[in-house]
């Protein structure tokens, strides 16, 4: 068993995993894990799928907590960098970049392949913790970061409230976006999330959110 005690081991730099080998190991990795779940995929099943050599895999990620946690914040980069060209502010106005970058998160949130690794975190976390940890630094903990970056960025164009702290608000964003369709998503309880319903789910995130954190003015030209 792991020791918990030992600090996570952070994802290796952005530049270590694009490299084609790295990419086909993070590749075999998802594959794996995503089908087989954490405990029954070995270092040595990865090397072989991937078609690297052990050495080549460990130069690359020193263990398996550190290889999941690097598959989670690969595929966070991914939609991150999608929600960032996304909500970039054009003629419809920040109500509606809001909308699109809740859309993405959201979209990802309730994607099969998101919802498996979580499920298998929350299988593994009582025996492993440190997969846990490395989990939650990759995934939830960066989105926070990258959303409480955004709205910081956002007012300082004056398009938010200048007042409120950018990472209590990035984590109101992130519980409304947490909220029933994710929910019954993640219990597997039908219907299954559709574009429609994704839609909506995040029109009502993004209004309530500018509810609370939107400018008055612009909240009033909304209105009119």
């Amino acid at each position: 068993m792991l020791d918990a005690a030992v600090a996570v081991p952070p994802p290796p730099p952005d530049e270590a995993i694009r490299g084609p080998k790295a990419r086909a190991i993070l590749d075999a990795a998802g594959e794996l894990f995503l089908g087989q779940g954490f405990a029954a995929v070995s270092m040595d099943a990865v090397a072989r799928q991937a078609g690297a050599s052990k050495a080549t895999l460990y130069a690359h990620f020193p263990s398996k907590d550190a290889l999941f946690a690097a598959m989670v914040a690969e595929r966070c980069d991914r939609m991150a960098a999608e929600a960032a060209a996304l909500a970039g502010h054009g003629d419809d106005g920040p109500e509606a970049a809001l909308r699109r970058l809740c859309r993405t998160v959201l979209a990802f949130l309730v994607a099969p392949a998101t919802l498996a690794i979580q499920r298998i975190v929350q299988a593994e976390a009582g025996r492993v913790p440190r997969l846990a940890e490395a989990f939650f630094a990759a995934g939830p903990a960066a989105g926070r970061d990258r959303l409480a970056g955004w709205i910081a960025e956002e007012q300082r164009s004056g398009r938010l409230r200048a007042d409120a702290d950018p990472f209590e608000a990035a984590g109101h964003l992130g519980a409304l976006l947490r909220g029933d369709l994710w929910l019954r998503a993640g219990l597997g309880v039908p219907p299954a999330p559709d574009v429609d319903a994704v839609d909506r789910a995040a029109a009502a995130a993004a209004s309530v959110f500018l509810r609370a954190y939107g400018v008055p003015g612009e909240a009033s030209a909304r209105a009119n």
